[in-house]
Order: C-alpha cells, then sequence, then structure tokens
C-alpha cells in the first residue's frame, strides 16, 4: 500500500478530530442535565467545530457543560488552522527535521506550492494567531467588565472563547442569540469585525501586509495575491453593507439610529464572509437581504485563511476570465499581471463544483425537510458550504436526514470540492496523442 497524498492525509486527519469530538460530545459528562446528546446531534456539532462553521443544534453555552464546551473550543481552534498544520508545528517545535513528503502536505493545506521552508511558515502562523487571539481577548475582556456583571472568570472565559471563535471565523458563541446583546456596542462590534477580517483575510496576506509596511525602497509591493485578496474583500463588505442599509431600512434596521443602523449592516456584512456572527434577527430579514447573504458566503474568506467558501481570490480569478472573453483578450489580466491558464482552469473547476454540490444538496435538503421555503433551505446550505454558520432559524428543527446532509456540505465545504476530488483521483497523466479538434456550438 502507497503513502497517502496530502489531499487523503489533510482529509484524514479532519476525520479523526470530528471522530473524537463526536465521541467526547456523546458522552453524559460533556452535556448538562440527565440526558446525552444523541450520536447524529453529536456528529453534526463536532463537525461544525471543527469545520469552523458555526451552525448549531443545541445552544452551545446553556447546553454543554465546562467540557463540552472546551471540547468545541479545541476543534476550531485546531480547524482554523488546519489539523496538518497544527500536527506539523509540533514537529517543528521539537527540532525534527520535516521530509519532503511532510512539506508538501503543508503547503497543500496552505495552498502555497511556492513556500519552501513550511516549518518557518508554520511557527509564523502560529505565532501571528496566538497574538491576535490574546489581543482580541484582552479587549473583550476590558470592554465586558465595564459593561456587564460578569465575574473575572466568567468574563475571561467569554473572552478567550469568543476572542478565538471570531479569528477562526467559527461563529460559535456562548450567547444564546449569537451577539444581538451587543447591537449597540461600537467596541464589541469592531474588536470582533478586527478578528473576522484579519482571520478571514489569509494568513500570508498578513504577512506580506506586514512586509510591505516594514519594508523601504522599490521592493515595497504587495504580492498580487493581497491586492486581489484584499480589494475583493472591500469590495464585498461595503457592497453586503449598502444592499442591508438600503433593503432593511424599514424592517429589522428600523427604530434604530443612523450610527446603529450603520454598524449592524457593516457587522452584518463582514460576518456574512464566513464568521457566522450576528447583531441583526437573520430570520427576519426581507428575500433581497437573503439572497445577497447567500452570495456573500459563497465567496467567503480568502485563500490560507480561517475561512471557507469558494474564496475571493476564485471569485476574482473566474471574474478576470469572463472579463477576458467579453473583450475578446486571449488573456485574464489583474492588476497589471496576466493569470496562468491553470490557475484559470482550477478556479473554474472550483466554482462549478460548488455550485453544483450546493444546487444538489439544496434539492435534497427541500425534498427531506418536506418541502421547506426554497430560499431559506438554500440558505441554510450556502452557509453550510461556506463554513458561515448564519441560519434563518431552522437547523435546530431538521431532520435526521437533513442534519446528515448539511455535516457532508459542512465538511466539503471546508476541505474544498477540488481537494476531495484530488484525493480521490488517480495520479497525474500525460497525454500520449492529441486527438483532432472540431468545433461545437455553445449558448
Amino acid at each position: 500500500m502507497g503513502r497517502l497524498k496530502p489531499q487523503q492525509l489533510l482529509i484524514l486527519s479532519f476525520l479523526c478530530a470530528i471522530l473524537i469530538g463526536t465521541i467526547i460530545l456523546a458522552l453524559p459528562a460533556a452535556t448538562k442535565g440527565e440526558g446525552r446528546l444523541s450520536l447524529v446531534d453529536s456528529l453534526f456539532t463536532a463537525t461544525s467545530a471543527t469545520c469552523v462553521t458555526g451552525l448549531i443544534v443545541q445552544d452551545t453555552g446553556s447546553c454543554f457543560t465546562p467540557l463540552g464546551r472546551w471540547v468545541i473550543f479545541a476543534l476550531f481552534q485546531a480547524g482554523g488552522l488546519g489539523i496538518m498544520t497544527f500536527s506539523t508545528l509540533f514537529a517543528v517545535m521539537i527540532g525534527r527535521k520535516l521530509s519532503f513528503y511532510e512539506s508538501d502536505a503543508v503547503t497543500t493545506t496552505l495552498g502555497q506550492h511556492h513556500i519552501f521552508d513550511p516549518g518557518k511558515l508554520i511557527t509564523s502562523i502560529l505565532g501571528i494567531t496566538l497574538t491576535f487571539e490574546a489581543l482580541g481577548t484582552a479587549l473583550l475582556f476590558f470592554r465586558w467588565r465595564a459593561v456587564t456583571d460578569w465575574g473575572v472568570l466568567e468574563t475571561l472565559e467569554r473572552s478567550v472563547f469568543h476572542s478565538v471563535s471570531g479569528f477562526c471565523n467559527a461563529g460559535f458563541s456562548l450567547f444564546r442569540d449569537s451577539l444581538t446583546g451587543f447591537q449597540a456596542d461600537p467596541f464589541i462590534n469592531i474588536i470582533m469585525i478586527f478578528l473576522i477580517v484579519l482571520g478571514g483575510i489569509g494568513f500570508l496576506v498578513i504577512m506580506d501586509l506586514m512586509h510591505f509596511f516594514g519594508k523601504k525602497g522599490p521592493a515595497k509591493r504587495l504580492t498580487l495575491q493581497s491586492k486581489i485578496a484584499i480589494t475583493t474583500s472591500c469590495v464585498l463588505i461595503l457592497a453586503g453593507a449598502a444592499l442591508l442599509l438600503i433593503v432593511e431600512r424599514n424592517n429589522v434596521l428600523a427604530g434604530m439610529t443612523w450610527p446603529e443602523r450603520l454598524l449592524g449592516s457593516f457587522f452584518q456584512s463582514v460576518t456574512a464572509r464566513t464568521a457566522g456572527f450576528n447583531t441583526l434577527p437573520i430570520g427576519k430579514l426581507a428575500v433581497p437581504s437573503l439572497l445577497f447573504i447567500i452570495f456573500l458566503m459563497f465567496i467567503g474568506a480568502s485563500p490560507g485563511s480561517t475561512g471557507g467558501g469558494i474564496k475571493t481570490c476564485t471569485f476574482a480569478v473566474v471574474l478576470a476570465s469572463v472579463t477576458a472573453m467579453f473583450r475578446n483578450r486571449d488573456r485574464a489580466m489583474i492588476f497589471g499581471r496576466s493569470v496562468p491558464r491553470n490557475i484559470i482552469r482550477e478556479a473554474m473547476v472550483i466554482f462549478f463544483l460548488a455550485l453544483a454540490w450546493i444546487f444538489a444538496a439544496a434539492i435534497l435538503f427541500t425534498h427531506f425537510s418536506g418541502g421547506n421555503d426554497l430560499v431559506r433551505s438554500l440558505f441554510e446550505i450556502t452557509s453550510a458550504f461556506g463554513t458561515v454558520g448564519l441560519s434563518t432559524g431552522i437547523t435546530g428543527s431538521m431532520n435526521t436526514a437533513c442534519k446528515l446532509l448539511i455535516t457532508a456540505t459542512m465538511f466539503v465545504g471546508r476541505l474544498g470540492p477540488l481537494t476531495l476530488m484530488m484525493a480521490v483521483a488517480f495520479g497525474e497523466r500525460t497525454d500520449k496523442y492529441i486527438f483532432p479538434q472540431e468545433n461545437v456550438m455553445v449558448g
């Protein structure tokens, strides 16, 4: 039996984490009261945590004991960094030199095959992660101590939990209504936005920005990936906030002051990208708002980040390719750079595989649920695929078939359909001959 492919090793790592989480969460000690979580609900919760989604069938704060809550915490921290990244870090810490095979596994996980020293990269990733999570914890702690009557330990637990959940774009909250209770608090909103954006922009973009601002001279420039990730993220966030502000002005935003409307719209647009927290009641949003949030969830975060979705760079490459076709150009151009054809092909495959999965899953979901509202069903499926965690309120009432379908969708969305396809595909083949070309009518 040959060695596993890096993609297969990554999938196996996630499956092992989910299995361990499922077993622990199914124990009576993990939940409050005399009963225990069913096996399906344990699997759903463990998958949601490991895949940093945030969809829940039981309220995290009130259903689980400290053991259950910290198991969920450990799962989304490990899932956010990537199980392979985590395990490789331990090898680096004990001073063991990585083999070529292990290096390939790490660079595959991060989606950056041009990096030659994964050990240093992983160490940097952990340093960045712990720094921002610690900063977020401190800021949340001091703010909540100022505006609540919680004890010190309770405030510390909630600060750590929400800071890590925010940076990992996990969306898990210890509050039953997520962050709705702090809708008008600008400090909590800004802190969480800060964590979500940094976690979703991509580790390599963060390091590129640090290098950019710390360097002088002609070599001071951002990579194409950083430019695409930052620009696309900003455009999507502003577009989402503007649409929510306009569409919901007489709905969920009615009765709020203008600063509260701006804050609520901006926060919800940011979290729709893959974070899953909410300060607005998602179930009461108008259909146009739900549809645009579905669009945002489908795109998701940036490559090499803690978030899911098809990724901002994938969307930008697809858009650039379509634009090039309309302009009758042979090459797709972004920021004065040509995009390689193999990248375009990969982006197209990811885009259409994602659409195919969501479409098929939506059909099955509406069938299993007995004809649920199409928009809400599509919202739930896309939220699971984009590992977002937002819900219109139907998650808790799903039957077993729907829960298993959502569980599979979270897993596929976290790893990516292309990774799964490459894991089961045969080895690379070289064509020994080429067939004659013949035109086909399309469109």
